[in-house]
């Protein structure tokens, strides 16, 4: 089996590549046409190389990731016809249509900042604070039993199930479930070619949509090693996770080594195929069955698009 670098996005009607030969976004138009237009992506890590060494490279493309990607996204969205900005005034509330003729991009953007913030509140809640909460409360609770070494582990087991209900109620949507199918496209485009068929879409449709090298599999081993790290922790400083607010800065702290580990071993798990891999990979393999779902063969026309785009002529300079 080939191994390839090459990545990837689901979007809104779309899909967007990373590979050898740079990026590339293909978006179903809505007149039905698919529309590819490849993107230009700077990595401070051709600048500095600092930036590029093991562990804090994993950062760094988390963050250029996170940024690119959301870009990626919103642009899509508007391609696609989603973000139709030509409604007309009769569709427009009074509210809409005053904002609009006061505020325009302006308040879009501020509206855009405020939803990241909220956001950024929403998961720092959900991932941070109500697990540590609850088992502190399971911890009061059973007054006679100590759980001092196992506090990280719940907590982690808690964290799982939150991300798991919280992906599962967001799959019910019609317009994320679009969204999954293309990642299930991208994922199965990835394949046929690793595989080392030819990329056509009858070849595509037989692959599989759960590919360990995704960022749903990133998250869950981002868990993992967090609940290793933190259990280390408390083991080297009793105590430290009693005061609330200094264990949640302490989580906060590690966050940038926890991205680091789990970065290299998804670069690892993409080129090995042992029981450690298998393990590890495992939770989020079983969580893509959420976070994929069977796309049509317009979306993997789509992904092929993409795909295409961004590879070379020569295998050998696509593999990892």
């Amino acid at each position: 089996m080939h191994k390839t670098s090459v990545g990837g996005q689901a979007l809104i009607e779309g899909i967007m590549m990373q590979g050898p030969k740079g990026a590339a976004m293909s978006v179903r138009m809505p007149d039905g046409t698919i529309s590819t237009e490849p993107k230009t992506v700077k990595h401070i890590k051709d600048k500095y190389k600092i930036f590029g060494i093991p562990l804090i490279r994993g950062i760094v493309a988390f963050i250029e990731s996170m940024i690119f990607g959301y870009k990626c996204l919103m642009e899509s969205a508007e391609k696609s016809g989603l973000d139709d900005s030509e409604q007309s005034e009769e569709e427009m509330s009074k509210l809409d249509k005053w904002l609009s003729d006061h505020f325009g991009p302006k308040m879009m953007t501020a509206l855009s900042a405020i939803a990241a913030v909220i956001g950024f509140a929403l998961s720092f809640f959900l991932f941070m604070y109500l697990p540590a909460t609850i088992v502190d409360l399971i911890d009061d609770a059973l007054k006679n039993i100590t759980l001092d070494r196992f506090e990280p582990l719940l907590e982690g087991i808690l964290r799982m199930a939150i991300f798991v209900a919280y992906i599962f109620l967001v799959s019910r949507m019609k317009e994320i479930k679009r969204v999954f199918m293309y990642h299930g496209a991208e994922h199965k485009t990835i394949f046929c070619y690793e595989h080392g068929c030819e990329l056509t879409v009858e070849n595509v449709r037989r692959q599989s949509r759960f590919h360990p090298r995704c960022g749903t599999s990133f998250m869950f081993v981002m868990i993992i090693i967090s609940v290793l790290i933190s259990s280390a922790i408390v083991l080297i400083f009793p105590g430290v996770d009693k005061v609330r607010m200094v264990w949640i800065g302490v989580k906060i702290l590690i966050l940038p080594l926890v991205m680091g580990l789990g970065y290299e071993f998804i670069k690892y798990a993409g080129r090995h195929d042992n029981i450690l891999v298998k393990i590890l990979s495992a939770p989020g393999l079983w969580m893509q069955r959420l976070t994929t779902v069977e796309p049509d063969d317009s979306m993997i026309e789509v992904g092929l698009e993409a795909f295409k785009a961004v590879i070379t002529d020569n295998p050998e300079d696509d593999a990892l």
